[in-house]
């Protein structure tokens, strides 16, 4: 089986529209708190981390574009509800067109990233669902701190 580029698309804005759910939720006054202090992240931290993940994936280690990548500086990084969205829009632009580019075979193993994927299996399908599988964890790690800062999300209908 392999996995549908349309399906990954799905997945993937679907994750990313959930995140921007909680950062408009926490507004400009609460996106950047770190809920329990130095040591956790904000979600506007966590949502810059995302991209960078899904840059890092998708275009570095899939399609060996370079990568001037700040990991650590993802982890610290304030934003605003606006801006967060801008970089969430040109992070799904790119990764659309990521996905079709490894749809397409362009696929490219010169960074060595691809032995750290699940039991070595360095397929292209693979590193996308990476990227979704980390996307989905920071979700949760984000409505786990709008909870933390007292905005819960709304009851399932």
């Amino acid at each position: 089986m392999n996995l549908d580029p349309a399906t990954a698309e799905r997945y993937l804005r679907r994750a990313f529209r959930k995140m921007l759910a909680v950062v408009d939720r926490l507004g400009d006054e609460r996106v950047n708190v770190q809920p329990h202090g130095d040591g956790t992240n904000s979600a506007a931290a966590l949502v810059v981390h995302c991209c960078g993940v899904t840059e890092f994936w998708l275009g570095h280690v899939a399609l060996g574009r370079p990568s001037t990548r700040d990991r650590a500086g993802e982890f610290v990084a304030t934003a605003s509800v606006a801006e967060l969205h801008d970089i969430v829009d040109r992070t799904i632009a790119t990764a659309v067109a990521d996905i079709d580019r490894l749809d397409a075979g362009e696929g490219n193993d010169d960074s060595g990233g691809r032995s750290h994927l699940l039991d070595g299996d360095g397929s292209d399908g693979s590193a996308v669902l990476h990227v979704l599988e980390e996307i989905y964890q920071h979700l949760g790690h984000m409505e786990l701190t709008a909870d933390a800062l007292g905005e819960r999300s709304p009851p399932a209908a």
